[in-house]
């Protein structure tokens, strides 16, 4: 019987434009569309960030150490034009009005100071609210200090090379697919969860709200059909709308990825392809079927509460901040680990589970209490959608 109803459900479902869109078609299209937007504008702000002619203003004049020496730096730096100002109070207003990008002044005892071998400051003026303004100060700094160290050695007649008692070296032992792996985990397990939620809310709105405000659902609950068993049937539907929403997201994920050039890294991508294998859509799934059946057992008992289509969809569309809040910070957030206490977490245990199986890092014994902890807020909300399902005021206008 349960079955019986699920198949009649799951046709009226399927009959919903809107379910279809944001079931099937919006994830398919919109996974490439986003990849493509986001690879397009850092690529293009990367370019134009490369290519622009820094505007640079020096407080003196040509013949000043920093003037002669910023004139000369290397065309590798990137483009430049400087101009020259006599006092600060003029350059910083300039720099307010965005006719400059960098503002420099040296040390006003620089000479002194060079001769007496002491340090000399050179003060660098940006707006933080520039990207990349503070790295290319650094960049130039990095250079002249490096320049005038090395005169400074030859003066001195002393080997830099005795001076320098230790040299660090750097050895990242992590593989490529762990490093790529938390990068992308931060931003598919968010995808996935999302979609998953959105793909949940529709259904469970038309089929219990939907069906109150058509007046059908009484005409279901006189069948001699146990409640509970009518409940399950609408409810598998839910569910099989998230668990779909959540596979055409990864679907729209592999089409970027093989049938797109949206990632031009060889490398980068033959290691994102390694990721999706047989055991990693497994080991998603098996925490996706919980976290969907929560959604589902949430989104249910604000359905049945609900008079009125509009009525279900303005309590619900705040409770998708509630839970894609917590995906989002545990997705983004550096640091954000999977242990016992997060492991705990309904919705981030998912998030952070998933990034550590991206990684290749997944510790088994926290995806078991993952996987439990879901299971026991799956089976709470289902509890919770049947009391409310079986109160007699909340299934009738």
């Amino acid at each position: 019987m349960i079955f019986t109803i699920f198949k009649k459900e799951l046709k009226e479902t399927l009959r919903d434009r809107r379910t279809i869109l944001m079931m099937i078609v919006i994830p398919v299209l919109l996974i490439p569309v986003i990849l493509n937007v986001s690879v397009g504008i850092m690529s293009s702000v990367e370019k134009e960030a490369s290519a622009k002619e820094l505007r640079i203003g020096i407080i003196g004049n040509k013949n000043c150490f920093v003037g002669k020496e910023l004139e000369a730096i290397p065309a590798s730096f990137g483009k430049k034009k400087i101009s020259y100002y006599p006092d600060a109070a003029s350059l910083q207003k300039d720099l307010q009005k965005d006719s400059l990008d960098l503002g420099v002044m040296e040390d006003a005892l620089l000479k002194d100071k060079f001769s007496k071998k002491t340090p000399a400051t050179i003060l660098w003026y940006f707006k933080g609210t520039e990207m990349g303004m503070e790295e290319r100060a650094k960049g130039y700094m990095q250079y002249l200090e490096n320049k005038t160290q090395q005169q400074r050695y030859q003066e001195m007649q002393i080997d830099g090379t005795q001076l320098k008692p230790l040299i660090p070296v750097y050895k990242n032992i992590a593989s490529d697919k762990e490093m790529i792996g938390k990068l992308a985990g931060g931003f598919l397990p968010y995808i996935f969860i999302a979609f998953g939620f959105m793909g949940c809310m529709y259904p469970a709105i038309d089929l219990f709200t939907g069906e109150k405000e058509r007046g059908t659902i009484e005409t279901m609950l006189v069948v001699p059909v146990a409640r509970w068993k009518i409940l399950f049937g609408k409810m598998g539907v839910v569910i099989l709308s998230g668990l779909l929403a959540s596979s055409f997201s990864l679907l729209g994920l592999y089409i970027s990825l093989n049938y797109s050039d949206v990632i031009q890294v060889p490398e980068i991508k033959e290691v994102i392809q390694s990721i999706l294998t047989v055991k990693f859509i497994l080991i998603l799934f098996l925490l996706l079927i919980p976290l969907t059946v929560f959604f589902a057992g949430v989104l249910i008992p604000l359905a049945i509460y609900s008079k009125s289509f509009k009525e279900a969809q303005s309590i619900i569309t705040p409770l998708n901040l509630v839970m894609i809040l917590p995906a989002m910070l545990a997705s983004f957030i550096p640091g954000f680990e999977l242990n016992y206490a997060t492991a705990c977490i309904p919705v981030i245990n998912v998030v952070l589970a998933s990034k550590d199986l991206i990684a290749g890092t997944l510790d088994m014994g926290m995806l078991a209490v993952s996987f439990l902890v879901m299971a026991i807020f799956a089976g709470s909300s289902v509890f919770l959608s049947n009391y409310q399902f079986g109160k007699e005021s909340n299934v009738s206008n």
